[in-house]
């Protein structure tokens, strides 16, 4: 299926000032995240770049190992080096483990798709996902898509929680994207955050894709910021006649997820301070 450009990466104002090279090869690797093999024609329509330029920006890539080309079917994907990267990261910040168990519960217990988001600037970004017995097929169902926060229920809840202060920056950077998006604005958004705050969890119905929505918890860390979202994805009915069993359900796991996310935490931490004492001891020696 060709890919649908994303209007939150492919529309720039026309005031805005030209991208480097550094910004525009940046853009075309998060085009690529969502691990689909891609053609230059549907990366050129993604990124709103012509087919020159991203084709001489995905050469320079591809000499770097960040991405590799079938030459039988001239498509792209991500290469080795990404790899390599994405695992050095993980290592620091991996809440899939800690979350994993959750995800196998919820859909368990409510046989709907169950996905878990991390902020990423101003965008959310799915890393993983449990599909249950009534999977929705949707583009924000796959393990590396991304959405501008607000544009879905995990990436609402994400919102939702920032400092107020951040917040309000964000929907000021934000409104011209919501904007693209036929069921999104900012009262609606607003209204959405004032009843989550109350309540503990986001409901969002019928605003990304008609007939489909979720429902969504945030994951604090330790000093009470959100750095993860859990939440439900499914037919907006079925969210809508069991919404407040779905929502406690969810705050219970998320608070679970804390407590598993602390004790990893905590091991990681005393581990890097062992093995930084055993370093510092060996060159004494």
């Amino acid at each position: 299926m060709p890919l649908t450009a994303d209007p939150a990466v492919s529309s720039r104002p026309a005031s805005q000032a030209s991208p480097s090279s550094v910004t525009r090869a940046m853009q075309i690797l998060r085009v690529m995240s969502e691990g689909r093999n891609l053609r230059l024609t549907d990366i050129a329509k993604a990124t709103g770049y012509d087919k020159t330029t991203v084709l001489r920006l995905l050469e320079n890539l591809i000499q770097e190992g960040f991405v590799q080309r079938n030459t039988e079917n001239k498509q792209f994907s991500l290469g080795p080096e990404l790899t390599l990267l994405g695992a050095a990261a993980l290592k620091r910040f991996d809440p899939r483990p800690s979350v994993r168990p959750s995800l196998l519960r919820l859909v368990g217990k409510f046989e709907d798709s169950v996905v878990l988001s991390i902020p990423m600037g101003l965008e959310s970004s799915c890393i993983d996902l449990e599909e249950g017995c009534y999977p929705i097929r949707a583009n924000y169902l796959r393990i590396g898509s991304r959405r501008p926060l607000g544009v879905g229920a995990g990436s609402l809840a994400l919102l939702a929680w920032l400092p107020e202060d951040e917040r309000e920056a964000a929907f000021e950077a934000l409104a011209p994207t919501w904007a693209k998006y036929q069921g999104i604005s900012v009262p609606l958004l607003k209204d959405c955050i004032a009843s989550a705050q109350e309540r503990g969890y986001v409901v969002l119905l019928d605003a990304v894709v008609q007939r489909m929505g979720g429902i969504a918890v945030p994951i604090f860390e330790p000093s009470g910021r959100p750095v993860a979202a859990l939440s439900i994805a499914a037919l907006s009915e079925r969210i809508s006649g069991r919404e407040k069993e779905l929502g406690q359900e969810l705050i219970r796991e998320a608070l679970k997820c804390q407590v598993r996310w602390a004790d990893a935490s905590h091991l990681s931490e005393k581990a890097e301070k062992h093995t930084t004492a055993q370093r510092k001891k060996g060159g004494q020696s």
